[in-house]
């Protein structure tokens, strides 16, 4: 059985639950036989190497690393989970200065070690301060950088398909866009009719409004329900994501995408995107007057979060992004 490339793709984060699971799930759709597993962590980076060694797969060439420098180098392909996850005692602030300086140092090993590299997916929160920051200090093109964002989309077409006791492959383009998920019910297809039009009618709007906090909350629900967060979801979309920048199936979910438009400026945030071989690219959004404002407001909160991050000094003010990478000017 071939593989999709024969490319060097590096896992960032591999020691751990989606960092491990990412590795294993590219090698399960043979997307290459190259594989690096790069986590400081050593003991438990080669715990999940042997692992993957007693899984025996064919063909495949599996290495790990706890050297930045040899993870990176000659990588066409990286998918990053490797932020640090908010402890005891730690505010909000703590998490997004600590994952932000990660993202800065990502950025530039990225820039030092494989600046031809075709794709990178960033998945440590927040991820499209994350990502963000990553696209800058790498000096990628916006097509090369895209963050997982597809989670709340997914999610969605569950809980409506268990709603309406229907297959959830009859629920189309459900898009959860930006980091406060606004739903384009308008746009959201149950079984070929747009949800919207069944809000109010066959789902009462109680239900709908449980529904929505059901889906904002479904991380929540996984951690109250196995003790621990999730990692299977992210770590399939996420190799799903590069699989696509490789060149296979397009990857059709929402993804957190670089943003520079008329309406949302100098922002990376979820938006309805394609990730193909030729990288991510996005529309502009079609939707009613709240559902646009909703999205209009997830930008906002995002803009806040990256004038913090400028605060803090790790990212420079936006009109000198450009010194730093050319193709943002």
């Amino acid at each position: 059985m071939d593989f999709v490339t024969n490319e060097k793709l590096t896992i960032v984060g591999a020691a751990g639950m989606i960092g491990s699971n990412m590795a294993q799930t590219a090698l399960m759709m043979r997307l290459t036989p190259n594989i690096c597993l790069y986590d400081p962590y050593g003991p438990a980076l080669e715990g999940v190497a042997e692992e993957l060694y007693h899984c025996a797969f064919e063909g495949a060439n599996i290495t790990w690393t706890t050297d930045i420098r040899e993870a990176l180098t000659d990588a066409a392909y990286v998918v990053s989970s490797g932020g640090a996850a908010r402890k005891a005692g730690m505010t909000r602030e703590d998490l997004l200065k600590g994952n932000a300086q990660i993202a800065e140092q990502f950025g530039k090993d990225i820039r030092s070690y494989c600046p031809d590299v075709k794709h990178v997916v960033v998945v440590f929160n927040p991820a499209d301060i994350t990502g963000l920051i990553t696209l800058i200090y790498a000096g990628l093109k916006p097509s090369q950088v895209s963050t997982l964002a597809a989670l709340d989309s997914t999610r969605l077409r569950s809980e409506l398909a268990k709603y309406f006791k229907i297959s959830p492959d009859e629920i189309r383009n459900c898009g959860g866009h930006g980091e406060q998920m606004a739903v384009f019910a308008s746009t959201t297809l149950v079984a070929g009719r747009p949800l919207s039009e069944l809000i109010g009618k066959e789902m009462p709007e109680g239900d709908w409004a449980d529904l929505q906090q059901r889906v904002i909350q479904g991380g929540k629900h996984i951690i109250d329900l196995r003790g621990r967060s999730s990692f299977q979801s992210p770590a399939y979309i996420s190799i799903s994501m590069i699989a696509a920048a490789m060149g296979g199936k397009p990857f059709t979910y929402p993804a957190g995408v670089f943003v520079h438009n008329d309406e949302f400026k100098h922002i990376l945030m979820a938006m309805e995107t394609v990730i193909t071989k030729e990288g991510v690219s996005y529309k502009n959004v079609q939707g009613t007057a709240g559902e646009r404002q909703k999205l209009t407001e997830s930008y906002e909160h995002l803009c806040k979060l990256r004038d913090e991050v400028i605060a803090m000094g790790i990212l420079p003010p936006v009109g000198e992004w450009g010194r730093l990478n050319s193709h943002l000017k």
